[in-house]
């Protein structure tokens, strides 16, 4: 069967499923398999101060990253709720970096607006660059990223005018579906597809963040929560009820009893485990407690705990 294309949603435009969803995903957990995920913006920064210059701005250590070193930077706002996000790898000269569908001409806006004096450029290069997933050790002689957010994996920067004949290994393709099934299983979010523009880094488990850090734009939010308080709300992993032949939008509310008292992000149906999902819900629900998407019921799996920071204390 050929390629059946996502037609909306944050990964409309690419491979959702070549015909065995499930199938692909047990191509994926035994170390074969490329999903096509050339829809993400692409994104690079050049010249001299770039690696300083993105350490000042971003909630990650990235003064000493070495060539071929990967992270996950994010960007925030006054009020440290997350703006951007960069995953990115350095080679030595230039930082290379991919974001969410759709996002890229805001960033490179925003760090543009952010360059003063310094000696940097950024360059949108989504018409060029495609990335392209697959798991295993990324091989020599290629731009990759692998980071703990690449799920056992790396990603390719791959050329545009390529990416037809990269992609073009039936017995190895997988889409979106078996990728979104494998990174929600790992409790891994997406920023802006699990997150809202309230979210804080706390709230996730500090994806990316480094408290130890010098000062960035919306850090006093992050170590004050971290230190004297817990957060606001907590990623949760959703284990959504089978029986019900549907699957929650993304933005659904989760109710417990009649309050709202979350969301959900992204939700698939996995090979294993059945429908899953990610919600972001109030610290102050229970951790036992058994929340509802309109007419599905959903388990709460803990990912982030609700007790997390710096103030908690051990009991003697």
């Amino acid at each position: 069967m050929g390629a059946v294309i996502a037609e909306d949603g944050p990964d409309a435009g690419v491979p959702w499923h070549y015909g065995d969803p499930g199938a692909e995903q047990r191509l994926l957990e035994s170390g074969s398999g490329i999903v096509d995920l050339s829809h993400r913006g692409v994104l690079t920064i050049a010249g001299p101060d770039r690696l300083s210059w993105l350490h000042s701005l971003s909630t990650q250590h990235l003064e000493g990253l070495q060539p071929g070193e990967s992270s996950t930077a994010l960007l925030l706002g006054p009020t440290g709720h997350i703006e951007h996000v960069l995953q990115l790898v350095d080679d030595g000269e230039t930082v290379w970096a991919h974001t969410e569908p759709g996002r890229v001409g805001d960033l490179v806006a925003f760090l543009e607006s952010m360059r003063f004096m310094l000696r940097v450029e950024v360059t949108d290069r989504t018409e060029q660059l495609g990335i392209v997933w697959q798991p295993g050790t990324p091989p020599a002689g290629r731009i990759t990223r692998s980071g703990e957010d690449s799920l056992g994996g790396y990603e390719s920067f791959v050329p545009r005018d390529h990416l037809s004949d990269y992609l073009d290994q039936p017995e190895q393709r997988a889409g979106t579906w078996a990728y979104e099934a494998r990174r929600i299983a790992a409790g891994v979010p997406r920023v802006f597809v699990d997150t809202d523009h309230r979210t804080i880094p706390n709230e996730i488990g500090l994806l990316g963040t480094h408290l130890e850090k010098g000062c960035y734009r919306g850090q006093e939010t992050v170590a004050r929560v971290h230190t004297l308080g817990r957060p606001p709300r907590r990623l949760v992993l959703l284990h959504l009820d089978g029986s019900v032949d549907a699957l929650p939008e993304r933005g659904a509310e989760l109710t417990l009893g009649d309050k709202t008292v979350g969301f959900v992000g992204s939700s698939v149906r996995h090979h294993e485990l059945g429908p899953i999902g990610l919600g972001l819900i109030k610290r102050n629900v229970p951790v036992d407690a058994t929340l509802a998407a309109g007419e599905i019921s959903a388990a709460q799996q803990v990912l982030v705990d609700p007790e997390v920071g710096l103030h908690v204390r051990a009991r003697l």
